[in-house]
């Protein structure tokens, strides 16, 4: 039994005010499947900020450094303190309200590494779900959507908003 690891659904989500968009679908289908949750929450950069860690990653990349400069593109990968972060309590709250088991993680920079390293990190992971909000407005880009589901090995399960009728 001790082989025997509950398995994940990676929810992936932006900071903002579309943070929680989806996430009640990502529950429905832990519950019906047995899964835990594991949020990945995507920090928007400021483009000079990206530009400074592209650069610093590059530095690193020249001296032989490559893991060093992979976790610089991956962005600051790093687990929640659910006392001290008000998205992380609500994903729990919620998570906990259904008896499903929430990990919530924050990434600053571009969402593919963000959602590379996360897989990396926790192997459990066996299915990803993109929020609304990640697949649209230029969050995650239908080239890098495609390499995303080559090279995840894992179904990538992605969200849009209704439309409106008039």
């Amino acid at each position: 039994m001790n082989g025997l690891r509950k398995r994940h659904i990676l929810f992936v989500a932006y900071s903002g005010e579309d943070i929680y968009e989806g996430f009640s679908y990502a529950l429905d289908l832990a519950r019906t499947m047995d899964k835990k949750i594991t949020v990945l929450i995507l920090r928007k950069k400021p483009s000079t900020e990206r530009f400074d860690d592209l650069m610093t990653a590059v530095t690193f990349a020249e001296a032989n450094e490559h893991e060093v400069a992979r976790a610089v593109m991956a962005g600051d990968l790093r687990k929640l303190n659910a006392v001290s972060d008000m998205d992380a309590s609500h994903f729990a709250a919620k998570g906990a309200d259904m008896g499903i088991a929430v990990d919530v993680y924050e990434a600053a920079g571009i969402a593919m590494s963000a959602i590379k390293e996360a897989i990396k990190r926790n192997t459990s992971i066996d299915m990803i779900i993109l929020s609304p909000a990640v697949t649209e407005n230029g969050g995650i880009s239908a080239k890098e959507l495609s390499l995303l589901v080559k090279k995840a090995s894992r179904p990538v399960v992605t969200m849009s908003r209704h439309a409106l009728s008039a």
